[in-house]
Parts: structure tokens; C-alpha cells; sequence
């Protein structure tokens, strides 16, 4: 096995998972988002708030996993 083909399957893994992990935390943030404003449905605009803050930073570090695996992928 080659060393391009190896950085090919290292960067599909690493690419999977990384969405992997990302669909599971947005999935507990929402979750919690949904739980907190069915307990307190008054403080559902700062939750909503919240949680989109906290959306954002998780997909930020997805695609900054992304971007170095296509990096881990073309640099051979």
C-alpha cells in the first residue's frame, strides 16, 4: 500500500468522523435546547440564542477538521 493511498483512507476516516461527531453534538444541543424551553418556555429566546452560538462553534470545528483532511489528502 502506498503512502498516497494511505493519506486517502486516513482523510476519509478522519473526514467521517468528524461529521460523525458533529451530528452527534449538534443532536444533545438541540436536545437540551428543546428540554430546557419545554421546562422554562419564558427563557426560550436566550436559549434559542445560545444554542446557536453554540451550533456555530461546532460546525466551525467540523469544517476545520474537514479542511485538514483535504489538506492530509493532497499534500502527497
Amino acid at each position: 500500500m502506498t503512502s498516497v493511498a494511505l493519506a486517502y483512507l486516513a482523510a476519509g476516516i478522519g473526514a467521517g468522523l468528524a461529521i460523525i461527531g458533529a451530528g452527534g453534538g449538534i443532536g444533545r444541543l438541540a436536545a437540551a435546547a428543546l428540554e430546557g424551553t419545554a421546562r422554562q418556555p419564558a427563557a426560550g429566546g436566550d436559549i434559542r440564542t445560545s444554542m446557536l452560538i453554540a451550533a456555530g462553534l461546532i460546525e466551525g470545528a467540523t469544517l476545520f477538521a474537514l479542511v485538514i483532511c483535504i489538506i492530509l489528502a493532497t499534500k502527497t
